[in-house]
């Protein structure tokens, strides 16, 4: 029995991850087809969407990795959005014959967002599908308040640089993803030679000072310290991502290399210092809080 479960995915986070679960148990080892779209409603519907967790190569690993035998990417376009319910599920059946579909308690499609889970019941009685409806993931975060399992609350939580909270939105570490370009080379000279890594439009979390997990281009993965931020010790002006890497030989050469950068834990926050002796003391004290 092919299954399906619908949903921006992005993030693929441990509500997302319960969807599939769902799916991939109604479907009894049958295919489960994730469908997705390949951008967020809101670049149609506001013109400005909210930054992504994770981009389409990841978040389709993701997926399957979370029990999708097939990632189906839709093309967002205004006529998709401008169907009724009824409308939409029609065409998707089309595409996607599915006997069954997955979806979580807060599901909104159709134009201006008309239809819920109980309009999907409704179809489904009539057009011969089973409807799935999976509640809503509850997290306790670190300060003891209790948060639902949301992409937009994962996002919060990384622009506060509460990276640890929003692992337990996520089910793992944020991560972004770069080449190594070339920085002001000042790290080295100060005996902790960096990665300035370029990650585009990645969701980098809050300025400040970070212990993270570093996979280099073998897969071979190692521990950190990154700092995101603009230098304010040297009066920098540009927000940058620099990884030391511990343990890693100092000769080695990363430049044009692809790092995954994890993040796992706040150190503290950006700080412009008085001397370059007391950044690297500072230095110094940040890497022995990064964990073993």
């Amino acid at each position: 029995m092919l299954t399906a479960t619908i949903g921006n995915f992005d993030g693929v986070h441990i509500g997302h991850q319960s969807l599939l679960a769902r799916a991939r148990a109604v479907s009894s080892g049958d295919e489960v087809v994730a469908v997705t779209f390949d951008a967020h409603p809101a670049l149609l519907t506001r013109g400005s969407p909210p930054p992504a967790l994770t981009h389409s190569d990841s978040r389709a690993e993701l997926l399957r990795a979370s029990g999708a035998s097939r990632v189906e990417t839709l093309a967002l376009t205004r006529e998709l959005l401008a169907m009724d319910p009824d409308q939409f599920v029609r065409w998707l059946r089309a595409l996607i014959p599915f006997a069954a579909i997955v979806v979580g308690e807060d599901f909104r499609f159709g134009r201006g967002r008309a239809g819920d889970a109980v309009t999907l019941q409704r179809l489904g009685e009539a057009m011969s599908f089973s409807v799935h409806v999976v509640a809503e993931m509850r997290v306790r975060l670190s300060d003891g308040h209790e948060v639902g399992a949301h992409s937009s609350v994962a996002r919060w939580l990384i622009g506060l640089g509460r990276v640890a909270d929003a692992a337990r939105i996520l089910g793992r570490p944020h991560s972004v993803s770069g080449i190594v370009v070339e920085g002001e080379g000042r790290g080295r000279g100060l005996g902790f030679p960096t990665a300035n890594v370029s990650t585009g439009d990645a969701l980098l979390p809050a300025d400040g000072v970070y212990a993270v997990r570093v996979r280099d281009g073998s897969g071979q993965w190692w521990r950190g310290a990154a700092s995101i931020g603009t230098n304010p010790t040297f009066h920098g002006q540009r927000r940058t991502l620099e990884v030391h890497i511990l343990e890693m030989p100092l000769a080695t050469d990363l430049y044009g290399t692809m790092l995954r950068v994890e993040f796992t834990q706040w150190i503290r926050e950006m700080l412009a210092f008085e001397s370059v002796d007391a950044l690297v003391d500072r230095m110094h004290a940040d890497c022995a809080r990064v964990p073993a």
